[in-house]
């Protein structure tokens, strides 16, 4: 098989055939399914977001199939490869990279020659003194980590390399990476102090004219690779995908014709496309390949034998096979196997305990990609982020601890799930501290922080994140005694319609003590409102020691299908007289995790009146979040009924799901009653507004308001 000594970046310029001393820009490329063999073929095998998986379930077998994919891939391309990343390669990752601080990662990647890498956000996850030049990761690595769009604070003056040239067949090869510009908000903000993440297709724009503007002195490439940490949010039709606009958008249009070929990755999805080139003619191939070693992206290049120009590529997205005998013979295969089955073995050691016990699956969301099911859909509210909140504020009230009102849980900082099914020698539903500690492996710690009600409901508000960011909406995992309402058509800032807290109207005066990761105390993923709370405080105690605490003392564990966010087009307090009637649509109402029921019909209480019930659709709308199961809820109330506030509550049967909103019964009308559709508000209460009509409504609905939640056995 393929082995070739790796090529340095340095002094390759001059080397390059007899072409002239300034190569042209990407100009009329088409894809084709075969390279014409007239033209000089150079192979670019890709991953990104491949974050640990060297293993996934005790036994390496990810890793190895991967590894031999790979290495039977470059067998094919003869010595006409390069094997590069768009990031992420570590950071995130299962217990076998993890516990073992990822080194088993790296050192899997130089076995397999990878060439260079972007830096990815999760390369700052321990900050940058651990990825800067000389640090733990970079020393590590046999690859450069390239920045282009990463400053000394104040400057453009770059902390890592910017490009990377290699020649491949007798084609220089330059690679410049770049890293989403929201990595501030990604990591734990003091861990990159002092730098500027700056515009990555102006960054990316900058060095590729640099490395094909005829100057040898500043670096020059004949074909030049853009790897982004940053791409599309879905895998929808190109034309889908820049409809959405921001940063993708961006990517496949602005960056310059001197790029002959775009990777991407951060947003963890899978496409092959076919992007213009700006003012030429034909296309460039743009890629990513999901994430996790799902695919090995695989991109051939034809390049014009005589002017270094690209004339024609193939692209690819290739899943990783078993193992086959012609790896075991391949030293890049065999080096890489014996350093994941040396970390299995390790790992495998310090994971096997079993520490909790679970009675069924409990998972992150999961959507449909490709009719494939899939885990991490950061969209969706999950049983295992509602979970985790929970595990935070009960760690936070274990004695000795600082105490605390509600959890919150990131969607993000969720890597793996918790199955039921056994992946090793424990028993059905028996969980392991391997499994427990893939779910945080992050190892930040538990802290506290004072916020107001009306703080909170700026919280609920920027789970609809700000323009420009990776992802468009970031569900919040809740602590059980949290329900909310929300207008998904209304303006941002203004969509959250109700919140309770332990059954009640959550006052926007009163003080609640919120517990998290540091990464999300310190806004991260755009919270940025508690960074505004007060009286901050560190448990100094790791999430996932947490975590695996809450799984041995509340053992056995249940998923809970409850949701805690739910849409309403109900203007509150939902005002209607005695003896009248008044609808409104609800949804949203079922989760995607795994194991979830479908919810069929809701209870109609009006105080602690049941007074009907409501079909519930399996249906799935559209919208920013997506959302499942609908109900037209038609309320006639009875002629005897008191006037006076009051709440609504539906209760779906299959779930539990508790859906509570503010009313006012009006006195019974004395002429003919008068239907009413939703909106329906009143004029005196609504002008008010959420907050301050809550705040009127507290005391008139505390006895009213139950509390039907679910609650952890204490064993």
């Amino acid at each position: 098989m393929a082995w070739r000594a790796r090529s340095t970046a340095a002094a390759v310029g001059a080397a390059a055939l007899g072409a002239s001393m300034m190569a042209g820009s990407a100009m009329a490329a088409d894809r084709v399914d075969t390279i014409d063999p007239a033209l000089t073929p150079v192979t670019i095998f890709n991953i990104n977001d491949f974050h640990g998986r060297i293993d996934t379930n005790n036994t390496g077998e990810l890793g190895l199939n991967f590894a031999c994919t790979l290495e039977t891939a470059k067998e094919a391309a003869g010595d006409n490869w390069i094997f590069l990343s768009a990031g992420d390669n570590i950071g995130a990752s299962p217990f076998t990279s993890s516990i073992l601080e990822d080194v088993p990662t790296i050192e899997f990647l130089n076995a397999l020659e990878l060439s260079a890498s972007a830096v990815g956000n999760h390369e700052f996850d321990k900050g940058f003194s651990d990825i800067e030049p000389g640090g733990r990761v970079d020393t590590l690595a046999d690859f450069p980590h390239l920045g282009a769009n990463v400053y000394e604070q104040g400057t453009t003056n770059p902390v890592l390399d910017e490009y990377y040239v290699q020649t491949v067949n007798g084609v220089r090869i330059g690679v410049v990476g770049a890293v989403t510009e929201q990595t501030p908000t990604l990591v734990i903000p003091t861990g990159v102090a002092g730098l500027d993440f700056g515009d990555p297709v102006a960054a990316v724009n900058r060095v590729a004219e640099q490395l094909k503007d005829g100057d040898e002195a500043n670096g020059e490439a004949d074909i030049v690779i853009a790897e982004y940490h940053e791409g599309a949010t879905g895998n929808g039709t190109l034309e889908e995908e820049l409809a959405s606009g921001g940063i993708f958008a961006r990517i496949v249009n602005d960056t310059v014709a001197e790029v002959d070929a775009i990777f991407t990755g951060h947003t963890h999805q899978a496409y092959t496309y076919d992007g213009p080139i700006p003012g030429g003619t034909g296309t460039r191939p743009i890629v990513q390949s999901q994430s996790y070693a799902s695919f090995i992206g695989q991109v051939t290049l034809g390049i014009d034998p005589v002017t270094l120009e690209l004339v024609e590529y193939t692209e690819v997205n290739v899943p990783p096979t078993a193992v086959t005998p012609a790896c075991e013979a391949d030293p890049q295969f065999t080096a890489a196997r014996d350093i994941v089955l040396a970390a299995v073995a390790e790992a495998s050691e310090l994971g096997a305990e079993v520490i909790g016990e679970i009675t069924d699956d409990i998972t992150t969301a999961f959507s449909d990609q490709d009719g494939v099911a899939t885990r991490d859909d950061r969209q969706r509210e999950s049983s295992l982020g509602n979970l985790v909140a929970e595990a935070w504020l009960w760690a936070m009230n274990q004695p000795g601890r600082t105490g605390a009102d509600i959890g919150i849980m990131n969607p993000g900082g969720l890597r793996s799930d918790l199955f039921y099914e056994p992946t090793g020698a424990e028993a059905p539903g028996e969980v392991t501290y391997a499994e427990a500690y893939s779910i945080n492996p992050f190892a930040n710690t538990l802290q506290t922080i004072d916020i107001t009600g009306a703080q909170f409901k700026t919280l609920l508000e920027q789970q609809w994140q700000p323009e420009g960011a990776s992802r468009p909406f970031l569900k919040l995992g809740l602590s059980d005694n949290v329900r909310y309402t929300f207008d998904a058509d209304a303006p941002v800032g203004e969509k959250i319609t109700g919140i309770w807290f332990n059954g009640e109207p959550m006052s926007p005066t009163d003080t609640f003590t919120v517990a998290a990761g540091s990464f999300l105390i310190a806004g991260g993923d755009n919270f940025t409102v508690l960074t505004e709370g007060t009286n901050s405080r560190d448990s100094g105690q790791i999430d996932s020691d947490a975590f695996i605490n809450f799984l041995i003392q509340n053992a056995p564990v249940s998923p809970s299908y409850e949701k805690n966010g739910v849409a309403t087009n109900a203007v509150q307090p939902v005002v209607v007289s005695a003896g009248g009637s008044t609808s409104f649509e609800v949804s949203g109402i079922d989760l995607t995790s795994l194991g979830a029921p479908a919810n069929t019909e809701f209870d109609v209480y009006l105080g602690e009146t049941l007074i009907g019930t409501a079909a519930i659709e399996t249906v799935r709308i559209d919208g920013l979040p997506t959302r499942d199961g609908r109900s037209t809820v038609n309320l006639a109330v009875p002629a005897d009924f008191p006037a006076g506030p009051t709440v609504i509550t539906l209760v779906a049967a299959e779930t539990g799901t508790e859906v509570k909103l503010l009313a006012e019964v009006k006195a019974a009308a004395t002429g003919p009653v008068v239907e009413t559709d939703v909106p329906a508000g009143s004029t005196d209460l609504g002008a008010l507004g959420l907050l301050a009509g809550l705040t009127v409504a507290v005391a008139a609905v505390a006895g009213l308001a139950t509390t039907r939640r679910r609650r952890y056995a204490q064993h």
